[in-house]
């Protein structure tokens, strides 16, 4: 991978390519001027649109919206030692996320508008995908969330149980304030910490405290998981409160959310790609390098979740992106960290599902680029319309099978989980803001393509 910065797209015309977009996939064009979407019609091109600035003949490829991760850890500041907002970025476009949304456990934690705040600022700087941030929740800070502004915040990020970065609310009272009188999406977390240290406690009593890595589901199990969510949802119910489950593990928690569009829903769920491909039987071969919270569970869990996505249980997904270096991921089940880096091949892992035949591309589509829009209200983006911004993926759904390695990692990490993956599809460009910032292995900064996500459905 390079990086040039010379390259900038103003008039674009993209055609002879198979549109995925709105359950639809259509061979059709697009056209994009000053950032913007100006056309998107079926079939050919008209002949006049084939002296714009720029002609990419999208034959055998597929164009998606930009996915928009909504979950993401990018460590920055303070564990930079392991990723920041230009490595994991750049990371990210090269596997066609052309939006995050960063979680607040950083050092210091983003708890207070001025350090969401300094976290725009050095996005700007630095951000080579479009960006915003969710302010986390403490048990003092109920003022602070109360006059932030949610229509540049995505939301407030509450953490039930414990995770990297320590940021537990188990307080009742504060968590029912925080439903009660936030104005703003709130975003879950979702362990019950009581029963977390009840089986922590239980297992090394019994098998002390050098656990193998098949133990971290057994402490970190379905109950644990379910409690808080059933906890969470209960309260959203009982204050009409927006609520977003994150990275839902388990099929028991798929009884409390309704299937079907996400229009109209107070309370939402997403998982992640990890809990859709992997299962506790891959502990084994993968050990510490698939440890996660919550923990990846049992075959059972990942083909439900399956099926929650096709009909609409599950309404997003996102990778909870967590790069450690390697070094901190050695250990037992009760040492090594736990998240793993996945926004560069999330997509492509996606897909490679696709043609294995457990999800349709408008399902991933849906899932990773209409739905986060839809959830978190970002204004005008996540499809191809006329007057959207022009972010947008370019995909080759059949190429020559390769192997994903850990050399191909841009995180500042430099591993994944999916080290020895083959798999049959690529990511050939990326446009953020009708800029082409990744193709065909490239990489290409080009200042200023970035910006700051805005929200304009409010609570």
């Amino acid at each position: 991978m390079s990086s040039n910065n010379n390259v900038m797209q103003t008039d674009i015309l993209i055609h002879n390519v198979e549109i995925v977009n709105e359950g639809r996939a259509v061979r059709g064009y697009v056209t994009v001027s000053a950032g913007m979407i100006t056309e998107v019609g079926e079939g050919d091109a008209p002949e006049v649109l084939m002296s714009c600035g720029e002609v990419i003949d999208g034959r055998g490829r597929l164009l998606l919206p930009g996915v928009i991760d909504t979950h993401v850890h990018f460590r920055d500041p303070g564990l930079t030692h392991k990723a920041d907002m230009a490595t994991e970025s750049r990371a990210g476009v090269a596997g066609g996320v052309t939006s995050f949304i960063d979680m607040p456990n950083t050092k210091p934690p983003t708890v207070s508008v001025a350090e969401v705040e300094n976290k725009m600022r050095r996005a700007a700087d630095v951000s080579a995908a479009n960006y915003a941030f969710f302010i986390g929740a403490t048990d003092k800070n109920i003022d602070e969330l109360k006059r932030a502004d949610y229509s540049r915040i995505a939301g407030v990020k509450l953490f039930m149980g414990s995770s990297t970065g320590n940021m537990l609310v188990d307080d009742d009272s504060m968590m029912r304030r925080l439903f009660a009188e936030v104005p703003a999406l709130i975003a879950v977390h979702a362990e019950d910490e009581a029963l977390l240290r009840s089986n922590r406690e239980a297992v090394t009593a019994r098998y002390g405290e050098d656990l193998p890595m098949e133990f971290h589901p057994v402490i970190r199990n379905h109950k644990v998981c379910l409690t808080a969510s059933r906890k969470a949802v209960e309260l959203a119910r009982e204050y009409d409160a927006r609520l977003h489950v994150l990275h839902v593990s388990t099929a028991d928690e798929l009884q409390l959310f309704t299937p079907g569009s996400v229009a109209g829903k107070r309370i939402t769920a997403e998982t992640c790609p990890q809990y859709l491909a992997l299962s506790d039987e891959q502990y084994g071969m993968l050990g510490s390098r698939m440890k996660c919270n919550p923990a990846i569970k049992r075959p059972a869990d990942r083909d439900a979740l399956r099926e929650a996505v096709r009909i609409g249980l599950i309404d997003t997904i996102a990778t909870d992106h967590a790069p450690h270096l390697l070094e901190e991921k050695r250990g037992t089940a009760l040492t090594a960290v736990s998240g793993m880096p996945l926004i560069q091949f999330s997509l492509t892992l996606m897909i490679q599902m696709v043609q294995e035949g457990i999800f349709s591309m408008t399902d991933v589509v849906e899932k990773m680029c209409h739905n986060p829009a839809r959830v978190y209200g970002i204004d005008r983006r996540g499809f191809i319309r006329k007057g959207y911004y022009a972010d947008m993926v370019l995909v080759n759904p059949d190429c020559e099978p390769y192997t994903i390695t850990d050399s191909w990692v841009l995180s500042r990490c430099g591993w994944t989980p999916l080290d020895g993956l083959s798999v049959g599809n690529k990511v050939d460009m990326t446009m953020v803001n009708g800029k082409v910032v990744y193709r065909h292995g490239v990489l290409f900064d080009i200042p200023g393509a970035a910006m700051e996500l805005k929200f304009v459905n409010m609570r």
